[in-house]
Parts: structure tokens; C-alpha cells; sequence
């Protein structure tokens, strides 16, 4: 299930892109395009075919992105979340061998393991939510029962 959450940073990122495909990257393709019609023979350009598909590309993901925003709810922190875990929270957790992990619980569509962002919808940011430090969590992975507690809790960056 898709929430229809997300954080305002990662709003204006996709606002930010939807921006950029729209006034940058699409007249930049649909000149280059325009140019390779020019040339003649359309059925054997590569520049023409590949610039019509990008085009098709840009627009696809110009249409997701506008219905997309359109729908999603901004939800900013609350001075009232101290000490509980909630959307946009970081979460320090460590488990019984010492292993430290820190996560941030934001929506779908800003997902990005690099960074360790989790999606609200995970078994281990449902287990978080509401919790609070030095509370033990219990996740149901595919390797089996994990165990964490948690260290820390956030609405800024850990540094």
C-alpha cells in the first residue's frame, strides 16, 4: 500500500525534478529532436528515434509527478513528537551483539537505502512508531526474529 505521506524536503525534491523535466530537459530534447526531423529520413535517425522516446520518457514521468504531488500529504514536525517516534523521525537502534543503525521513517516516495531512509510502511519503521528511547523492538525478517532498542530518537540529522 502507497501512503500519500511524505516530508516538505522531500516535496520540493520532487517538485524540484518536475521542474527540471519540464522547463530544462524537455525544450533541450524537443530541440534536438526538431533538429534531427530536419535532417531528412526519420525511419533510420537514431537521434530522432531515441529523441522521440525521451520525450515520451519525460512526459510519462511529468504526468506521474504532477498527479503525484497533487495527492501527497506534507507532514511537518511537531514540537509535540519529542521523545516518540513518528514520521520524519531518525531512529538510533542497537541490538544485542552492539551493532548500531540509524534510520529515518519517511513515505514512499522518498526511499533511499544509501541514506537510510525507510518507508513508513516497512515492519521496522510500524514496529518504531510510537515508541520511545530504551524501548525493545521485535522485527520478523527473512533470516528470522530480530531484536533492537532503541538508543536515540530525532527530527533532525544525526551528526
Amino acid at each position: 500500500m502507497k501512503t500519500n505521506l511524505i516530508t516538505r524536503a522531500g516535496w520540493h525534491k520532487l517538485d524540484e525534478e518536475l521542474k527540471h523535466l519540464w522547463k530544462v530537459e524537455r525544450p533541450a530534447v524537443t530541440q534536438s529532436v526538431s533538429e534531427a526531423a530536419a535532417l531528412g529520413d526519420r525511419s533510420e535517425n537514431a537521434e530522432y528515434i531515441y529523441g522521440k522516446k525521451r520525450l515520451r520518457e519525460i512526459d510519462r514521468r511529468v504526468r506521474f509527478l504532477m498527479k503525484r504531488l497533487e495527492a501527497l500529504k506534507i507532514v511537518d514536525y511537531d514540537p509535540r513528537q519529542d521523545g516518540k517516534v513518528f514520521f520524519g523521525a531518525w531512529v538510533e537502534l542497537e541490538n544485542e551483539d552492539g551493532d548500531i543503525v540509524r534510520y529515518r521513517i519517511v513515505g514512499t516516495d522518498e526511499i533511499d537505502t544509501k541514506n537510510h531512509y525507510i518507508t513508513i510502511n516497512s515492519p521496522v519503521a510500524r514496529a518504531l512508531i510510537g515508541k520511545q528511547v530504551d524501548d525493545e523492538i521485535q522485527v520478523q525478517t527473512p533470516s528470522g526474529l530480530k531484536e533492537w532498542y532503541i538508543n536515540k530518537i530525532q527530527y533532525t540529522p544525526f551528526e
